[in-house]
């Protein structure tokens, strides 16, 4: 296996990724705006427009499928994994298993699908580069951890490959990764972030969000979320009994013991929560459930549009994009949320349903931000985000196959480190593109919030 990851090198050179940032089928950055805000409520647009603007990290962020399109027809090994999609630093964070253990692992799946494992690795090494000039960390630094993001993805791939296969499938859930991946300067920031991650569930939801009252004079005391225009308002009843339906069928995505789990609970409440960056003017729901006593549970029902790889990639559209996500997940994570399902309804009364995800809002949620970690720190959360997409990749991928490819040479640490560099180069020239047509009034925009 080994021997036929070494004979891919005589295709795609090692080297090969040192290389110019843009792609051929790339699109002019305002016309691939607008093709991804179509579809998009239209009142949240002005407000995605200003998220995207707030850094070049934050535009890239929301340009997903403006890189896929560089990427398209760039060097490949030919070896195939599930990809996140979407593996920007960012979107590495911790969150609660079913046991209750704290983990970190890929969290954002909104554009998996089946493709080069490049692809993840390059998005990655770019992101870290923006992040650190975000963080005002120096250009060798930067650089740096690019380039260790792609070694320890290399050095991972290769233990992987001399673990037993039960043994590799569920490497480095926890907090042992930071040994692994020699990022110990980040064990605080792990452990401040687990700390608050683990109080970071429905009930601090409830207690923030939450309201009881009687809307109709009936002696009767509701739970109702307490609207917070733009980010969470509250919905007509006809989108509260349509995500009530949806919820209904969605239990049929789930193991039977957890339709059984969920049929527990009784809807009190559903209101239309702004989240993230690019999926801002999606509609995405918050669903307030209570169960035993005064037990909240608050689950999240977010519109699955198609992947922006797809389009770059061979292969049929799937039937439902939400059952795409989840199944996605399930592949790449080692710990999924257990409440992680798909459904459709039709929220707009157009006659027209539309496919959702649904999972927890807060499932001991948390996160290390990488715009605000100092260059040393940036460096080892390189480090862990490569070991932890290395470990992602191979629960699709061979991980000898991989490993007899990446082999143990620099050399292609150091043509990811280049190329990183390039396309955070072309995404500050890309941000300027969109900030000047905000400007201008071209693009119409509000203040982030």
């Amino acid at each position: 296996m080994r021997e036929r990851g070494r004979a891919l090198r005589q295709r795609t050179p090692l080297g090969a990724r040192d290389r110019a940032a843009e792609g051929a089928h790339r699109p002019a950055v305002l016309d691939f705006i607008a093709a991804s805000n179509r579809g998009r409520l239209p009142h949240l647009i002005p407000l995605r427009m200003g998220r995207m603007a707030a850094s070049p990290f934050s535009f890239y962020r929301g340009a997903a499928g403006l890189m896929a399109a560089d990427l398209a027809g760039g060097p490949e090994s030919g070896l195939t994994a599930q990809l996140c999609g979407d593996a920007h630093a960012a979107n590495f964070g911790l969150y609660g298993s079913a046991s209750g253990e704290i983990i970190m692992d890929i969290n954002d799946f909104d554009e998996t699908v089946a493709g080069p494992w490049e692809w993840d690795l390059e998005r990655l090494a770019a992101s870290l580069v923006l992040a650190g000039r975000v963080a005002g960390a120096g250009e060798d630094d930067c650089r740096t951890a690019a380039r260790d993001a792609a070694r320890s993805y290399r050095r991972a791939a290769a233990e992987l490959a001399e673990l037993p296969f039960m043994q590799s499938w569920s490497a480095l859930p926890d907090e042992s990764v930071l040994e692994r991946a020699q990022a110990h300067g980040l064990i605080d920031d792990f452990e401040k972030a687990a700390k608050k991650a683990r109080k970071n569930t429905s009930a601090k939801v409830v207690a923030k969000w939450v309201e009881e009252r009687d809307e109709h004079g009936e002696g009767l005391r509701r739970h109702r979320f307490v609207s917070d225009p733009p980010l969470l308002t509250r919905v007509e009843e006809s989108v509260r009994e349509a995500v009530l339906g949806g919820l209904e069928r969605y239990g049929a995505s789930l193991r039977e013991s957890r339709r059984t789990l969920l049929s527990r609970f009784a809807l009190s409440d559903v209101a239309l929560r702004i989240v993230g960056t690019g999926s801002v003017g999606l509609r995405t729901y918050v669903a307030l459930l209570h169960g035993n006593g005064r037990e909240s549970l608050v689950l999240q029902v977010k519109q699955a549009i198609p992947s922006s790889l797809a389009p770059f990639l061979p292969g049929t559209p799937p039937a439902h994009d939400g059952e795409r996500i989840v199944q996605g997940a399930r592949l790449v994570q080692v710990d999924t949320d257990i409440l992680l399902g798909w459904t459709s309804f039709d929220p707009d009364g157009t006659g027209t349903e539309l496919p959702f995800i649904v999972r927890q809002f807060r499932n001991q949620k948390g996160s290390i931000d990488p715009a605000g970690l100092t260059s040393q720190d940036l460096d080892d959360y390189g480090r862990l985000a490569g070991a932890l997409l290395a470990r992602a990749h191979t629960r699709s991928l061979d991980p000898r196959l991989l490993a007899g490819y990446l082999g143990d040479e620099a050399e292609f640490d150091a043509a990811v480190e280049n190329f990183a560099v390039r396309y955070a180069d072309r995404t500050e020239a890309d941000h300027a593109e969109l900030t000047s047509a905000i400007r201008s009034g071209v693009v119409a925009a509000e203040e982030p919030r």
